[in-house]
């Protein structure tokens, strides 16, 4: 493993335990060469995951898409990154769970959508505004009801 302070690989494993869903094992690293400690994570490497797209078409599952999206909804808010993390963990652990080789877009952002209205109100309707493609106010108003009750 390379030392992502110096590039060094002469690092040696100073702790390991399970992480939090024990799906990985977390492991803290010690350089040699720069003395910095790092953590890794090691996971079962999975079965390709498909997502079926609006429009039909595959591709293959990309965790960075549902980070980035989370991310930018939860934009300035006070929300803080180890909650984020948490929730895109939480995310894809339901994502997994299904244990399908596919799985729609559309079921993907509605368990996004379930974790950020957990996350944040404000969140949850921006990130539900580009998904649910509001056409006019009242769209966007009837999805602010929905979380008001």
């Amino acid at each position: 493993m390379k030392c992502p302070f110096c590039g060094s690989d002469t690092t040696k494993v100073v702790d390991s335990r399970p992480a939090d869903d024990n799906s990985a094992i977390r492991r803290r690293r010690h350089c040699e060469e720069c003395k910095k400690r790092f953590t890794t994570y090691e996971k079962v490497e999975t079965i390709p995951l498909n997502v079926i797209k609006k429009d039909h078409t595959r591709e293959l599952y990309q965790r960075k898409k549902i980070e980035d999206g989370v991310f930018r909804a939860c934009y300035k808010r006070p929300v803080p990154t180890e909650r984020i993390q948490e929730a895109i963990e939480e995310i894809e652990i339901q994502i997994f769970n299904r244990e399908s080789h596919e799985i729609p877009s559309s079921e993907i952002g509605e368990i996004v959508m379930e974790q950020l209205k957990q996350l944040d109100g404000v969140a949850y309707v921006r990130f539900a505004s580009v998904y649910r493609e509001f056409k006019d106010v009242n769209t966007f108003v009837d999805e602010l009801k929905k979380i008001l009750t």
